[in-house]
């Protein structure tokens, strides 16, 4: 904060907790200046990555006090429910982009406008505050799309046409390769494309004992339990395909219904045989097996040339293997699909509970921080890809999160219900069973899992 911003607000502080000089002219101001505390409930980032944020707008607000706490993700959303059906939650939290559905009955959504008492300082010899009342117009739905990524709007513009959150960031999924293995095999770029190039590229960076065991794995592909984000991969690759996941509140996996077919091809399907075969040992892709150890520990120990996740995966790498030559580069993509490149996003998104009683000020703060400057500070503190539009270009030309940073425009998700942790469990349950089978009766699998995934969304 400059010296200038911090005079103005320990003076509007001082004289705003003493009364002395301050002028109210009517109660309406004089109940908009009362002081408040805005709780606010996170995972993953500590304080110090508000700091700066929260400086500033108490330099503008010096009556909303924020108590900031950090969760921890294992307990995170059990105590999230806990407190909220308590009446002692937060007024402010964070959840992830697919739980917006979900948690909407739990929400605030944004008003049209916020009202808030700026305290004027004036005078010269004789320091007072003038209080003024603002109010100020909501963002808009087409602000959101013009100036946030895609992906948000679909994801926090719900059937009512409201607005139930915004994030400060958005992830992308992206290819983690070991530089070392890929020069040992003579592979001078990352793959593109799904295509023979990739498919040949896993065949050189999989090694095998006199067993037949896999002592080094090409890709992280095949597999469920033991390959982190399964299945953001799998979902990835039949969007990529032209499956519809979800038409409507219906399950699909599928293209679109007969009716509006153009022929027979199944791309969920084809998605499905594409990702199980290379754990299928009479397929010449084969480099995964059930009896291998979690994705990220392969790659971290050297044994994993392919990985797909996201940027948060960095730091962790870096402390724990520090030795590892390793580089991230854009997801691979279909060649020649037309019109555009599908990526996967992965984020949260910060929210107002319904039960808070300080909904305006929790608000007018939500969108303080999402916003240019704010949003900008909170990324450079915490290293993590924009969901402005406005700050890709910039970010694109981060050594460590610009491919992700890249990929944000084209990124996608889709709702799993509201249960998330089911859902995802049937569709690992469809992988290990198109494995085990072989890649035989993968239809039946595939309608029994979307059967699965609709009850999540009933």
């Amino acid at each position: 904060m400059t010296k200038k911003v911090l005079t103005l607000f320990l003076l509007a502080v001082v004289l705003l907790t003493t009364g002395f000089g301050c002028k109210v002219t009517d109660k309406e101001t004089e109940e908009a200046m009362k002081p408040i505390t805005l709780v606010y409930w996170r995972v993953f980032d500590g304080q110090d990555a508000f700091d700066e944020i929260i400086e500033k707008y108490r330099a503008l607000h010096p009556f909303v006090n924020i108590e900031y706490r950090k969760l921890r993700f294992e307990e995170y959303e059990t105590e999230l429910i806990n407190a909220l059906a308590e009446d002692r939650g937060p007024d402010i939290f964070s959840i992830h982009n697919t739980w917006v559905k979900k948690y909407q009955p739990k929400l605030a959504p944004l008003p049209e406008s916020t009202t808030m008492a700026y305290p004027i300082i004036k005078g010269s010899l004789k320091k007072e505050i003038i209080p003024e009342l603002r109010t100020t117009p909501s963002i808009s739905l087409k602000y959101l799309k013009d100036n946030f990524v895609e992906t948000v709007n679909y994801d926090v513009v719900l059937e009512d046409g409201l607005i139930y959150g915004l994030p400060l960031s958005v992830d992308t999924l992206a290819m983690y390769y070991n530089l070392d293995l890929f020069n040992n095999a003579g592979i001078s770029q990352a793959p593109q494309y799904w295509d023979k190039d990739f498919l040949q590229a896993v065949k050189k960076l999989t090694k095998q004992d006199d067993k037949g065991d896999i002592i080094q794995a090409g890709v992280a592909l095949g597999g469920g339990k033991n390959i982190n984000r399964f299945s953001d991969i799998l979902s990835v690759l039949m969007m990529q395909n032209g499956a519809t996941m979800l038409d409507g509140n219906q399950v699909r996996f599928h293209s679109l219904p007969p009716e509006n077919r153009q022929s027979d091809y199944n791309p969920g399907l084809e998605a499905l045989r594409f990702y199980t075969d290379f754990a299928n040992a009479t397929k010449e892709s084969y480099t995964w097996n059930s009896s291998l150890n979690n994705s990220l520990e392969m790659f971290m120990s050297g044994n994993l040339a392919i990985m797909f996740s996201y940027s948060y995966d960095l730091p962790t790498i870096k402390a724990q293997a520090p030795k590892l030559n390793f580089s991230v580069a854009k997801l691979p993509q279909i060649e020649g699909n037309p019109p555009t490149s599908i990526n996967f996003a992965n984020y949260w998104v910060e929210v107002v509970s319904k039960k808070s009683q300080n909904q305006n000020e929790a608000w007018d703060f939500l969108q303080f921080i999402t916003k240019g400057e704010q949003a900008k500070t909170y990324l450079s503190k915490t290293n993590r890809p924009t969901a402005l539009r406005s700050l890709v270009p910039e970010q694109r030309n981060s050594d460590e999160i610009g491919v992700f940073a890249d990929q944000v425009l084209t990124a996608k998700s889709w709702y799993k219900g509201k249960n998330i942790q089911a859902a995802e469990s049937a569709i690992g349950q469809m992988i290990e069973d198109a494995v085990l089978n072989s890649g035989e009766r993968l239809q039946d699998y595939i309608n029994n899992t979307a059967a699965k995934v609709q009850q999540t969304i009933n």
